[in-house]
This record gives C-alpha cells, structure tokens and sequence, in this order.
C-alpha cells in the first residue's frame, strides 16, 4: 500500500516498550496505554510516499514521534488507536513525525531536528543532576553551519523531549532552539543513567 503523502511504517519490535527481561523472566514495566514514555518510537520505513522525493528510503530504521503507535481512551472510555493506524503492523506518518533516520548504522538527524546529550552537573550546591539547558550535541541535521556532532550547546527552555536512541539518552530539540556553542571547560561528562 502507497499513500501520497505520508510514510508507511512498521513498529521495530512492537508498539509498546513496556517490558524488559531479566534473565529469563519477563517483567511488565507498565500496564497504561496512554503513558507516551513506554510507546515505541523505532520503526521500520516500508512504503515512501509518492507526492514528493525525500532523503528517506524504503528500509531505513526511523524515530518517530510517540503517538503514531499509542493508544488512547476517548471521553467515553473507548480505547481507539492513531490517526496514522492502519492495521497492528503498518501506521501513516507524516513528514514531520520522523526526527531521525538510520542507515549503514550511522543516524542522521532530519531537517529541523537536533538530538543533544545532556551532562551531568558539578555544581555541588544544586541537587539538579543534569545541567540545564546544555548539553553536547550528537546528531546534526547540519542547518547550523558552525555546530557539529560534539560541539557543547546550549538551546532554550522546554524545548527538549527525551528519546533513549541505541540506549543512550537524549534529548530532541528543533534546530532553531540551539541557541549558543559554548567551548568545553573540561569537566563536562555525559549523564546517561542506567535505566536508559
């Protein structure tokens, strides 16, 4: 099936995340549909649209946004599922519902988009664990001519949504909220915890 504007995609694993083994067991992590932080954000591009060319291809492993896959309750306790459903393996998405894409094990950031790694702060008089609105920058859709992949940026307030890519975590942030490249001091380090 083709659509004309969006992307047919296909979950990685599945549409939720909300398990994890531990050794041979399973353990269920979360039993709410709506929760967007246990929905899957990796697919697998299946079918391009066919209004307009794209950098994507058919096979590329993708980050969406979360609610392409979740399921939601409707004012009459229904459970229903996305605009972008078409059945349990295949979903729409629009173009500005992809953030990333992978290929030849190398993720590329798409236009508009920036995924940065928060760093852990050293202020010993703040209980905060990361430092806000800074972090080092991983993925570039390089809009920005003078950032790169490992520069140190700052973006804007409540800008950042969290995403766990290849089980690092990382923020998303729009490209136009990068707002400063700072020169590193030396003693910024990554803050990815272990739950990630």
């Amino acid at each position: 099936m083709k659509s004309i504007f969006d992307f047919v995609i296909t979950p990685k694993k599945s549409r939720y995340k909300n398990t994890k083994n531990i050794g041979n067991k399973k353990l269920i992590l979360n039993t709410e549909i709506f929760n967007h932080q246990y929905v899957s954000r990796n697919a697998i591009i299946s079918e391009l649209p066919t209004a307009y060319k794209t950098e994507l291809k058919e096979g590329d492993e993708v980050i969406i946004h979360h609610n392409i896959f979740r399921r939601w309750h409707d004012v009459r306790g229904d459970e229903k599922n996305s605009r972008g459903f078409l059945n349990e393996n295949q979903y729409l998405a629009q173009n500005d519902q992809i953030f990333a894409y992978k290929r030849n094990n190398i993720w590329k950031a798409r236009s508009g988009y920036c995924f940065v790694t928060p760093i852990q702060s050293n202020d010993k008089f703040n209980t905060e664990i990361e430092r806000p609105l800074i972090g080092i920058m991983k993925y570039t859709d390089n809009d920005l001519p003078d950032i790169n992949n490992g520069d140190l940026v700052g973006f804007t307030p409540d800008n950042e949504f969290e995403f766990i890519i290849d089980g690092e975590r990382l923020y998303r942030v729009l490209t136009k909220d990068i707002s400063i490249k700072y020169e590193y001091q030396g003693d910024e380090k990554k803050y990815n915890p272990s739950w990630s």
